[in-house]
């Protein structure tokens, strides 16, 4: 036993300098956040629509009780979740009371059986109303994300990146606690927000975390991409097990099983990474004004930013749609998105290796096209078998630019800043968070005024308008005091620069040395 305890300590020891490990650490946080964000997908629109409606049957249903008591003995309404029907059950007395009206039974019968939500609700304006509700609901948590990445990256450099992953967390399993009992929209709307700060201290640490353990550019890509992998496993898993488990378990069912594995997850951190201690950058990182006024950075985070964009507003539209055009079952509104969770996983652990080869820029513009193209295809789906082509078209897509934007970030940064990588990365999230919340806040009130397809086709032609401006990180140039330290004979480091062609290294040494003697 004693030498079993010691072997695990030994394990964790190492852990702590062990690059996979770290790894597999932001890998697992990106998972449960992004299943989390997802599991909530195919659940809300249909909780809150039977919320509503139960609601407003047991309003009618209290209306006139004496009436009722007076007309019928033993009289009972009982509303079946299984089908959503509402039964009538009771005895008519036979003799009539002094009161009686010979028409009164019959009328006071008509009143009590109210519509309950139905499986096909093509009419019902609750269910067109319900795109702005379930939009505003969707977009809070990255709004609050939105809000806190530009303190979380300053936080990151001063602080070190373990204590804001561990708080990242903390706050979510409180949020996921909240999902899980929560009865109201008023609740629900506050642990969606809650996430969005759980959310930004685990993405902006756990992806500055990865930059500044694999220095190497291809490493770096690598890394990425498999940690984005836990954020596509996230998004894979997330809508078909909220679907399954809230259909056939319960509400509360989904959101307590991940509220058990972020426990798992924060165990981990908390013997690995020691939150406890504050570990300091080195040196001092460009703030985050300045990174901001760098074209280079704006185009990679816009990549970033519209991409997801385009399955922000699918997210809280698709399922209200498929119950309003194709009868849908509720497990079938979050299967609706496991081909574009199957691709995104794809692209981003496809794309990680061969976009340092192709070129970023091209992987990226080339994703930026196919996402619009394919969410233009959407609204021609007649049923659920017509949105898996398009929808694996556009998680392919955002994977490919994903994978691709997110390493150069951090090349951006080596190449023309301070390599200090926490500020950059709450850039690339407030890019993130920007698709997420314009996206379904915006999404929501558009599909409520000009349609679902009209909503479509504006962020399709947004994405392919977009997409030219990847050129531009082609061969983005170095600032001047940055290259002239590239340059001295002395610096160990060795930049890359993406061409059309092949990659173009910059050693230093005696090949910098044949150069000039060219000259």
């Amino acid at each position: 036993m004693a030498r079993g305890e010691a072997s695990i300590i030994r394990w964790l020891r190492e852990g702590r300098s062990s690059r996979r490990l770290i790894l597999l650490i932001v890998f697992i946080a990106l998972l449960l956040d992004n299943m989390l964000l997802t599991v909530v997908v195919p659940i809300i629109p249909s909780y809150l629509y039977s919320i509503k409606h139960e609601k407003n049957a047991s309003e009618v249903q209290t209306t006139k009780p004496s009436v009722v008591s007076a007309t019928m003995d033993n009289f009972q309404s009982i509303f079946s979740y299984y089908d959503n029907l509402t039964m009538v059950t009771g005895n008519v007395s036979a003799q009539p009371g002094p009161r009686e009206l010979p028409h009164t039974p019959t009328e006071q019968m008509t009143v009590n059986v109210t519509a309950p939500p139905s499986d096909c609700p093509k009419e019902d304006k609750d269910l067109l109303n319900e795109n702005v509700q379930v939009g505003l609901l969707f977009a809070s948590k990255a709004t609050v994300q939105l809000i806190t990445n530009p303190f979380i990256g300053p936080l990151t450099n001063r602080i070190g990146y373990q204590i804001p992953l561990f708080a990242g967390f903390c706050i979510m399993f409180v949020s996921t606690i909240m999902f899980a009992f929560s009865g109201s929209y008023t609740l629900l709307f506050i642990a969606r927000s809650l996430q969005g700060v759980g959310s930004s201290c685990s993405s902006v640490a756990g992806m500055g975390m990865l930059a500044s353990v694999y220095t190497d550019d291809e490493e770096r890509g690598n890394a990425m991409g498999i940690a984005l992998g836990g954020l596509a496993m996230g998004v894979l898993v997330g809508p078909p097990f909220g679907s399954v488990m809230y259909e056939f378990v319960g509400k509360s069912s989904p959101f307590l099983v991940l509220a058990a594995l972020a426990l798992l997850d924060g165990a981990v951190q908390l013997f690995v990474l020691q939150p406890s201690r504050a570990q300091a950058e080195s040196q001092k990182g460009t703030p985050l004004l300045t990174l901001l006024k760098d074209p280079y950075i704006i185009i990679a985070a816009g990549s970033i930013c519209f991409a997801n964009m385009a399955i922000a507003m699918l997210e809280p539209a698709l399922p209200i749609w498929m119950m309003e055009t194709m009868c849908s079952k509720k497990w079938q509104l979050g299967v609706a998105f496991l081909p574009a969770s199957i691709s995104y996983l794809i692209g981003t652990n496809l794309f990680g290796i061969l976009a340092h080869k192709m070129g970023r820029w091209l992987c990226a513009l080339l994703g930026m096209l196919i996402v619009g193209v394919s969410i233009l295809c959407v609204p021609f789906a007649k049923n659920i078998y017509g949105l898996i082509a398009p929808n694996f078209g556009v998680g392919f897509a955002i994977g490919m630019v994903d994978s691709s934007m997110m390493p150069i970030m951090g090349y951006l940064v080596d190449l023309r800043h301070v390599s200090v990588y926490g500020s950059v990365y709450a850039i690339a999230d407030v890019a993130f968070c920007m698709g997420f919340a314009i996206g379904p806040s915006a999404g929501g009130a558009i599909a409520k005024a000009i349609g679902f397809p009209w909503l479509m086709t504006i962020i399709g032609i947004v994405d392919i308008l977009f997409a030219p401006l990847c050129f531009f990180l082609r061969s983005p140039p170095a600032k001047e005091e940055k290259m002239a330290i590239l340059m001295d004979h002395n610096c160990p480091v060795k930049t890359k620069m993406y061409t059309q062609n092949n990659i173009q290294a910059y050693p230093i040494g005696d090949e910098e040395e044949e150069y000039e003697s060219d000259e």
